[in-house]
């Protein structure tokens, strides 16, 4: 890709993100387009549809994860502070705060499914070797830091948000959660109770809906799948465009597992 075509899509992901986050998956593209300081034929040349541009918004969030799990294992001398760098690299990202916005209307094709499936490696690396040193809890696993980071990395509501127009108070927020997933707490860290979930996990939880609510709003015959594009499964389209669901590879939805 030629470096202006690149410069563009940056703009455009990144106010994408920012634009998502603020007004949801049905905000205008004109915003972005705004926001991104493009015109608007660079954006639609580059996307057919608000689809494949949430796709590709996902898809560079993974990528940019993994590079910095990569580089927070290369260059922190201490595989905890590689974690606690990692963590703090994804909420400068603000995946915690856009991933679940973006969820909502994701599409998942191969591709997609290839970079998340290295981003869990990247993770799993950076986790293992923390425990390994034996200042990370054992009973952490990669599903708590994401999910951790998701609940804190939510924008403040209202006047609340005022605190930390900057994103400091996030970080602050971070490194005080982040130092009770150390051994060296003090006093001694009372173990957490269930098990430590995984990246696998989530990846399970987000491909199967609530049934119990969705069986309350559409009747106990529908407690499955329902007919809407799931986070984690891809969707195939026809020749005639009807879309009809399939287990992504390698991920077997009513089992909850992959192979």
């Amino acid at each position: 890709m030629r470096a202006d075509a690149e410069r563009s899509r940056r703009r455009i992901l990144d106010a994408a993100r920012d634009v998502f986050l603020e007004r949801g998956l049905d905000a205008p593209l004109d915003l972005i387009v705004r926001r991104a300081g493009v015109g608007p034929a660079t954006l639609y040349r580059r996307y057919a549809d608000r689809e494949a541009l949430v796709r590709d918004l996902t898809g560079d969030l993974l990528s940019r994860l993994e590079t910095a799990a990569h580089q927070a294992a290369r260059e922190e001398g201490d595989a905890y502070d590689a974690v606690r760098r990692f963590v703090h690299a994804a909420a400068d990202l603000r995946m915690g705060a856009v991933i679940p916005v973006l969820l909502e209307g994701l599409v998942v094709d191969q591709e997609l499914i290839e970079r998340r499936t290295r981003t869990s490696r990247a993770l799993d690396h950076l986790i293992r070797a923390a425990r390994e040193s034996g200042r990370l809890r054992p009973e952490v696993g990669a599903g708590d830091l994401i999910l951790l980071s998701i609940r804190l990395s939510r924008p403040l509501l209202g006047g609340l948000s005022r605190l930390d127009a900057d994103g400091t108070l996030l970080h602050r927020h971070l490194d005080l959660a982040l130092d009770g997933l150390t051994t060296q707490a003090a006093p001694a860290p009372t173990p957490a109770p269930g098990e430590p979930l995984t990246f696998a996990d989530l990846i399970t939880a987000a491909d199967r809906p609530n049934t119990t609510d969705w069986a309350r709003q559409h009747g106990p015959e529908h407690e499955c799948l329902p007919h809407q594009t799931a986070p984690f499964v891809a969707v195939h389209r026809d020749s005639a465009g009807s879309g009809r669901q399939k287990a992504a590879p390698g991920h077997h939805p009513r089992s909850g597992g992959t192979s």
